[in-house]
């Protein structure tokens, strides 16, 4: 799962404009493996706060809260010293349908 995590964080990188990493191709996995932390501690948490927003918008909030948590994996990773970069929310939504 953390290559495949791995491998579509590397396919947004290359599809969407305003996500970067220039890091060597083994640190990926670094930060692949924050992405699945972020997605397995705090995602459920936020997914279960908004889910008046998630029913009101008949589920599309949800891609929003992807979004978000790719910001957060960005920040995370750039604090860790991994070359991970997201510029702005409309680069991180269109990454998590791409990581999606």
């Amino acid at each position: 799962r953390l290559v495949i995590n791995a491998a579509a964080l590397y396919a947004a990188t290359r599809f969407v404009d305003g996500i970067r990493y220039a890091g060597e191709p083994a640190g990926l996995l670094g930060v692949a493996l924050v992405f699945a932390v972020v997605n397995t501690i705090i995602k459920p948490i936020v997914t279960f706060f908004s889910i008046p927003f998630i029913i009101l918008t008949l589920g599309l909030f949800t891609l929003i809260v992807n979004g978000l948590m790719l910001l957060l994996t960005s920040a995370l990773s750039g604090s860790l010293g991994f070359a991970f970069e997201v510029r702005g929310f409309g680069a991180a939504f269109w990454g998590a349908l791409v990581v999606s």
